[in-house]
């Protein structure tokens, strides 16, 4: 997290890093530490950003909130390293699933797997990232940035192998990006049964992606990323043979007879 600038004491967002203090050098200050992001996390979640406050925080840890202000200056610096501790933590969960995969698709399944299952074990991902779209813009760019980074790297490996086609790595990356994102938040966060309008604020248990819906984004995956050749990579076609009128006389290299003239 940059120290670079100051956050503001009341924890209102100022499109600045906040600042946060000097990391513990204890085992009991690095848990007591970690106990307060993972209590903002809860209250994040369930309060979003604006209700939310630092007593709230505390009484969900079970520190005061001078222990708090051991670890962090305001509640958007704790905002801002609870985004920064979610996306280490999802990345580092697909990073794992993904080790073993001897392809690009078996990796890009156990990647959207791994990423459904923390979505479903830590809800407040989803809503803790659209509320730094406002209160804290660097972290939410800084968030998607890092993942699309890796993402990137791999796409680029794999085209270079051959394991996938001719594509641009960084455009691909985004796209299946938002795939996740769009997946999960309609299977993990609103449940697997279909979503009723009229009761837009049923509580949903979050749920893992049926495998059929999985089935159907990796064969979606799989048919954009594929190494097969394209049309444009065809063999240049003679157009001068386009526009020959057809005819069904056989080519021939004689010359042709004259006609006979009349007779008197």
């Amino acid at each position: 997290m940059s120290t670079s600038s100051t956050g503001s004491t009341t924890g209102a967002p100022t499109g600045r890093p906040a600042t946060t203090r000097r990391a513990p050098s204890t085992e009991r200050g690095t848990a007591k530490r970690k106990a307060i992001i993972d209590a903002a996390e809860q209250v994040f979640a369930e309060l979003g950003y604006t209700d939310a406050s630092v007593s709230r925080i505390t009484d969900r840890a079970g520190c005061a909130q001078g222990t708090f202000y051991l670890y962090f200056d305001s509640k958007l610096a704790v905002f801002e390293e609870l985004v920064e501790d979610l996306n280490r933590r999802v990345r580092h969960a697909m990073t794992e699933a993904a080790a073993g995969a001897t392809t690009r698709m078996e990796g890009e399944r156990a990647g959207f797997r791994a990423f459904f299952a923390f979505t479903a074990e830590h809800p407040a991902l989803y809503r803790v990232v659209r509320e730094a779209e406002f209160v804290s813009p660097r972290a939410l760019r800084q968030h998607y940035t890092r993942i699309v980074e890796g993402y990137v790297a791999n796409l680029t490996k794999a085209r270079a192998d051959g394991d996938v086609g001719d594509i641009d790595p960084t455009v691909a990356a985004w796209c299946l990006m938002g795939i996740g994102e769009m997946i999960g938040m309609r299977w993990v966060l609103w449940g697997s049964d279909e979503p009723d309008p009229d009761l837009p604020d049923q509580p949903v248990t979050p749920a893992a992606v049926p495998d059929h819906v999985l089935d159907e984004v990796m064969a979606l995956v799989e048919r954009a990323l594929d190494a097969r050749p394209r049309p444009t990579d065809a063999a240049p076609t003679d157009h001068a043979s386009i526009h020959q009128a057809p005819t069904d006389q056989a080519p021939t290299d004689q010359a042709p007879t004259p006609e006979k003239e009349p007779p008197a």
